[in-house]
């Protein structure tokens, strides 16, 4: 079964405006992917409905790149194998302006906790504690880039009739950031402050919000920035299936829609 064209055409449009982590600078040497963004991408393509998250975005990054004039797409998507053995997979070569690339796609949710480590970097944690932002970063520096000079990576180089060294390697990472609310501590020195999206809160403060109303988006559709035709949930109804998800140690990112109308995302947390 597919997923429905509407909900497609809204992930859409939260991928395409949600910001690069960083801009300009690297970050532990690593570049971002630089290119002419665009807002309306053309997407016909028809998606599973149990195609996760990370793998839509990669769908979504490859629509857009394919659109832009400046860029071929040589290959993506591809496994690396030692016999019968994936040890890896390469997301995207591709032609920019006659320079060719190699690039590690990356779209995450990260929440800032000062209580994790000592650095900006290290303070990004997933909403569930079991990622780290700087666990990423390292990952891509340490094992996702250097499978590009690994001896079972040459034969889909030598299909495409190019040298490792000829490749020139960069990411593509989105990510979309959450601070504790109401505390302005956080940091943005070296990570594009336009990523916070919103906020979380633990579990037991949301008493404060209790003539507010809420939605609960599936997975998939964190993607979305909040939209006002949903069926939104009174407080009552929203906690007792929030206590259900906390309870069971998950961080599920909800819409909020404060009395004035204002709409937000925000995590709900177990841990904090």
């Amino acid at each position: 079964m597919d997923t429905n064209s509407k909900d497609i055409d809204l992930q859409i449009i939260g991928y395409a405006s949600t910001p690069f982590l960083w801009t300009k600078q690297t970050v532990l040497d690593l570049k971002q992917l630089e290119y002419k963004e665009q807002n309306n991408i053309p997407f016909n393509e028809s998606i599973p409905i149990n195609l996760r998250l990370g793998k839509r975005v990669e769908r979504y990054v490859s629509a857009e790149l394919k659109n832009n004039k400046a860029i071929s797409i040589l290959a993506e998507n591809i496994q690396i194998q030692n016999d019968k053995l994936t040890i890896g997979e390469i997301d995207c070569i591709l032609k920019q302006d006659n320079r060719l690339y190699h690039v590690e796609i990356i779209f995450k949710f990260y929440l800032f906790d000062a209580t994790v480590g000592t650095t900006e970097l290290e303070h990004w944690i997933g909403p569930n504690r079991n990622d780290t932002l700087i666990k990423k970063l390292t990952k891509l520096k340490e094992k996702q880039l250097p499978l590009l000079y690994n001896i079972h990576t040459k034969p889909t180089l030598d299909a495409l009739n190019i040298e490792a060294n000829e490749l020139e390697q960069r990411v593509f990472f989105k990510a979309q950031l959450f601070t504790p609310y109401k505390r302005k501590t956080t940091v943005f020195n070296t990570l594009n402050e336009d990523c916070v999206q919103g906020f979380y809160i633990n579990v037991k403060e949301l008493g404060q919000f209790n003539d507010c109303k809420f939605y609960i988006p599936s997975k998939v559709n964190w993607l979305q920035n909040p939209q006002t035709q949903v069926n939104w949930l009174q407080y009552n109804n929203f906690t007792s299936k929030i206590h259900t998800l906390v309870d069971d140690k998950k961080s599920p990112l909800c819409w909020i829609k404060f009395p004035n109308g204002k709409l937000q995302k925000f995590f709900v947390v177990w841990w904090q």
